[in-house]
């Protein structure tokens, strides 16, 4: 009888040259050169770059409720076509939002039936659910999300201060995180208020009303709130060098803290929002070249935790008009991901390990998702096969809505296989079948 389910033979780990990886019931069970035993199949990963499988912890999927939006089908094929193979999804903006138990439960039992990739959820925090967060941490939530600004949608309320120190009081007592869109409200509404009064609706307008300082002083704040709560705090899709700094600063000096960017702010300036145009309206929004710079800068230096798609879509028509104000502001990107990443990875010397690092294994770690993000005997076998191809675009994009900001972006790297708890879940000779996604609830936290 074999030894292994599967092993991928040959493949490049991690830069690692020559490794084979066996697979039996599902994990890892060895990993190392030339192993023996046999298995029901074999995978030739010769000549390809083996990671684990891409955990996507922020994505918004939109089911129930907006499922016209996006919804768990479309989306979590989108992510296995991208080799990423868990996500974490927000609690928006789906309607009803994530703020309550049963609105958990109807989010898991439209993700258990449609979803290909595993999944954990994000509860909200907002002013409205403050007395229900025991009851979404009881049910599983990996953390509880806020926004600082005004979210875009009604149902789902920004968290003023009182709401925030409420709610990461509450968290950092269970120890679970809070994560935040960081925007200072105030600044950002007044500006946009004054700029649409005197009829300037321009994208470059709408960048003009969300400052570099919008986002710095917000974070600044999440952070004191967080320090003298002792909440763990996540800063999502931090567009600025800026930013990073004042999270490793905290960083330094005690603070549990982490965050995440994505990477269209690694990739595009707002010069190319202004050519690209609506596909490109996002929030924070896209920022200089230098801006850019200094991202790049302090990402290279192992500041930047994570990379998130912030995978955000629309319908179409939610992107038209002439006022870059109105129209929705948010970019689809999951299945982008990972081969921009390795592309532009490439292009800035980043080693194999420490992208790895970011898609995957400090996701999994910093979220406490069991067996989730690492290539290591006993966790779950999710692996994503890479090969090196001649630039070109995505092709077969499973978005409901297939337009991007990536739709001209050539990628370096394409996807052989993915594979999701040791089944070959994509590739060249299998189409999707049926859904197999898992709800992945965190592992309890002990408290000290």
């Amino acid at each position: 009888m074999p030894r292994f389910d599967l092993i991928v033979r040959n493949g490049q780990l991690l830069g690692m040259p020559q490794t084979d990886i066996g697979i039996a019931d599902g994990l890892i069970a060895e990993i190392g050169p030339e192993l023996d035993g046999g298995a029901a199949r074999e995978i030739d990963a010769t000549g390809a770059l083996v990671l684990p499988g891409g955990i996507d912890p922020h994505v918004h999927f939109n089911e129930p409720g907006r499922t016209a939006w996006e919804g768990w089908d479309t989306g979590s094929r989108a992510l296995i076509a991208g080799g990423v193979t868990t996500c974490i999804e927000m609690p928006l903006n789906a309607h009803p939002p994530t703020l309550d138990r049963s609105s958990f439960d109807a989010k898991v039992a439209a993700a258990s039936r449609s979803s290909y990739a595993d999944f954990a959820l994000w509860g909200g925090l907002t002013p409205n659910n403050l007395a229900t967060l025991p009851e979404l941490a009881e049910a599983g939530v990996t953390g509880f999300k806020a926004f600082m600004s005004g979210s875009g949608t009604d149902d789902f309320r920004r968290a003023d201060d009182d709401t925030l120190y409420q709610g990461m009081a509450f968290a950092g007592s269970i120890g679970l995180p809070v994560a935040v869109h960081a925007e200072n409200d105030a600044i950002t509404a007044g500006l946009a208020r004054r700029a649409r009064g005197a009829g300037r609706t321009s994208m470059r307008d709408y960048f003009d009303s969300r400052p570099v300082l919008a986002e710095t002083e917000a974070i600044t704040r999440a952070i004191a709130i967080a320090e003298a709560t002792g909440c763990a705090l996540h800063v999502v899709h931090v567009s600025t060098g800026k930013g990073v700094a004042l999270v490793e600063e905290a960083r330094g000096r005690g603070v549990d803290i982490t965050c995440e960017t994505c990477p269209h702010y690694l990739a595009f300036t707002g010069e190319d929002a202004e050519r690209v145009g609506a596909l490109a309206k996002c929030a924070p929004p896209l920022r200089s070249g230098e801006v850019l710079e200094e991202l790049w800068s302090l990402l290279l230096e192992g500041d930047v935790d994570m990379i998130a798609s912030d995978h955000s879509p629309a319908p179409p028509s939610m992107k038209e008009g002439d006022d870059f104000f109105a129209m929705w502001g948010g970019i689809s990107g999951c299945q982008h991901l990972m081969p921009v990443m390795l592309t532009l990875a490439a292009g800035r010397e980043v080693p194999p390990l420490v992208l790895a690092n970011l898609t995957a294994t400090n996701a999994g770690r910093r979220f406490h998702l069991p067996n989730k993000g690492e290539v290591a005997a006993g966790f779950d076998a999710d692996l994503a096969i890479w090969y090196q191809q001649y630039p070109a675009p995505v092709d077969n994009v499973q978005y409901r809505h297939p337009r991007s900001v990536w739709d001209d972006f050539a990628v370096s790297y394409r996807l052989g296989h993915t594979i999701l708890r040791g089944q070959v879940v994509f590739g060249p000779d299998r189409e999707f079948g049926s859904p197999t996604g898992r709800l992945v609830a965190p592992a309890p936290v002990r408290r000290g």
